[in-house]
């Protein structure tokens, strides 16, 4: 793991991970995308990111940079037998004080810095990155980057009732008794969270179940880790896998954890995200 401080205070509503790497994989290959509750940023400091949907070879999108909203499904990411750079998770508030726009408008999307039309100093940033010789000093200048445009304020925080319904919702708790605490009908509740973040509620949830499941993987017998994040069992487990992720929990285990020497710097970075966890 390369030794560099946390996301400061100051970013952690906005920041829910901030993860540099440096992963030599041996031969090129390909790395699974899962889905978040997070926006995926990195900054690759090497080739061209390439990422595409699974399934779907045309759309894929490669650039000096990389930023996906919220998807219910997985993507693939294409390296050429390593891959160094900075990722970032953005939470659906930091996409509007970071990026200056509600996460529902990159929802689905495979885009970049400069394709999304973000500040002018978030764009400049891989430029940047590629002058710094060392690690410690290029996480301080994303940090720098993300704290001054978080200072200025960005667009407006998602109204109240919404955050707090995506709190709950990350939580587990079942979209109708969420929606009956902050005072909406479904209906209601599904046009707000849609907006916000580009998913419907009961998938937000579905992708925030999905999310917790990844840090007990490999730590836990499968079905524990079922119960423990409100599955019905673990054949229910599986099934969701597959549907969000196109695998078992079982295959992406061994498609991803030969490559790490530390599983625990693979879980830190998983929150939208493993240490190359894009998009």
């Amino acid at each position: 793991m390369i030794p560099v401080p946390p996301v400061p205070p100051a970013l952690r509503r906005h920041v829910a991970a901030r993860v540099p790497y440096d992963v030599v994989f041996g031969a090129p290959g390909v790395h699974r995308g899962l889905p978040s509750t997070t926006l995926t940023l990195v900054l690759p400091l090497d080739e061209p990111l390439r990422v595409a949907w699974a399934g779907q070879p045309d759309s894929l999108h490669g650039a000096a940079s990389s930023l996906s909203g919220l998807h219910a499904r997985p993507a693939l990411v294409h390296h050429g037998g390593s891959q160094r750079g900075v990722q970032l998770a953005l939470t659906v508030e930091g996409a509007r004080v970071l990026l200056g726009r509600p996460a529902a408008d990159l929802a689905g999307a495979l885009t970049d810095l400069d394709e999304a039309a973000v500040p002018a100093p978030l764009r400049a940033l891989p430029e940047r990155l590629h002058a710094v010789p060392d690690w410690r000093t290029r996480v301080a200048l994303v940090d720098r980057c993300l704290a001054d445009l978080a200072a200025g304020g960005g667009d407006a925080a998602p109204r109240a009732e919404v955050a707090h319904a995506l709190a709950r919702l990350t939580a587990g708790r079942r979209v109708a008794e969420v929606a009956d605490e902050v005072g909406y009908s479904r209906r209601r509740l599904g046009t707000l969270v849609r907006a916000e973040t580009g998913l419907a509620p009961k998938d937000f949830q579905r992708v925030a179940r999905l999310q917790h499941t990844r840090g007990l993987l490999g730590h836990r017998p499968l079905a524990e880790v079922a119960a423990t994040c409100g599955y019905a069992d673990q054949a229910h487990l599986a099934r969701e896998w597959r549907a969000l992720t196109g695998c078992t929990p079982t295959t992406w285990l061994r498609e991803e954890f030969p490559f790490v020497q530390d599983r625990g710097e693979a879980g830190a970075a998983g929150s939208g995200h493993e240490h190359i966890e894009h998009p």
